[in-house]
């Protein structure tokens, strides 16, 4: 049996699908299960347990692949990804429409477990867990980068709590990220890409500080302590559901694709994300200024 997966956007999208990813592997244990994924996410995608085959997709293109058993549209709740999955003239195909409608305010994890869940495959939202690559350091990641100008908390911000977490913080992002990274280190270790040695240092790092973005999808998956900040978006729609996590929010929501920071997370101050880390860390100074954002820990 052949299984046609899409999901052709980011790292936190793909690590969000692992649930549903895996929900595949138990219903279909003998299948071929390919994913259609971009190919910059080789190295995350090589971690997930349920994938066979990783077929390089770039957003939504024509998908290469003939008559597969079945199609799973993770993608998107359609037209057009659909369509494209439709294209490839599977046996069978799963995708949101009238059968089972797109549901909103709903956690990501949760939406795309729901689509299979409806189509009679059992699937468990909290399991997203990747196996450790190593033993935890003493490592502190902050991640000061974004995909979208809304969810860039200011560097400046950013330096400043760097600096005071100590000598542990490792600056990380990608190439097109360098300016930033070396702005916010200022003179601290850093770490420009590759994907596969920034999910080593996430992963095995005893804290992660970073935006709404992929990274902290990444920190949920191997369970490393993490402090998000969250604007635009609700944590309860992409935030960790459970973990050693700390989600702050000041309770609104806005535009993600804006071209400037959002509101809310400008409102999130250097000394809120400062004493959710020391709590994240076990200790350390505190001025409890974190209490003015809604802070979630599981």
């Amino acid at each position: 049996m052949r299984v046609l997966a899409l999901r052709a956007l980011g790292l936190g999208d793909l690590l969000t699908g692992v649930p549903a990813l895996r929900a595949l592997r138990r219903a279909f244990p003998d299948a071929e299960i390919t994913l259609a994924a971009p190919a910059w996410l080789a190295d995350a995608v090589r971690r997930i347990d349920a994938v066979d085959r990783h077929l390089p997709t770039e957003g939504l293109v024509p998908v290469r692949c003939d008559e597969p058993d079945l199609a799973v549209n993770l993608h998107g709740r359609g037209p057009q990804s659909t369509e494209l999955l439709r294209a490839t003239r599977p046996r069978e195909l799963i995708a949101f429409g009238p059968r089972v409608p797109w549901p909103d305010d709903v956690h990501e994890v949760v939406r795309w477990c729901g689509l299979l869940e409806a189509h009679g495959i059992a699937a468990d939202p909290d399991d997203l867990r990747l196996p450790p690559p190593g033993d935890r350091t003493s490592a502190i990641v902050v991640h000061p980068g974004a995909s979208h100008a809304a969810r860039h908390w200011p560097a400046r911000r950013f330096a400043e709590v760097a600096r005071a977490l100590g000598p542990d913080v490792v600056v990380t992002g990608s190439a097109a990220e360098a300016d930033l990274v070396r702005a916010v280190a200022d003179g601290k270790p850093t770490a420009i890409g590759p994907l596969a040695s920034l999910l080593d240092l996430v992963a095995t790092a005893r804290l992660v500080v970073c935006g709404d973005t992929g990274v902290a999808h990444v920190a949920t998956a191997y369970g490393t302590p993490s402090v998000v900040l969250f604007g635009p978006v609700s944590p309860a729609l992409w935030g960790p559901r459970s973990g050693p996590h700390r989600a702050l929010w000041h309770g609104t929501t806005g535009d993600t694709f804006a071209d400037r920071p959002d509101p809310g997370l400008l409102r999130i101050s250097a000394a809120e994300v400062l004493a959710a880390s020391y709590e994240a860390l076990g200790g350390g100074p505190c001025d409890g200024s974190a209490s003015s954002a809604r802070a979630m820990s599981g």
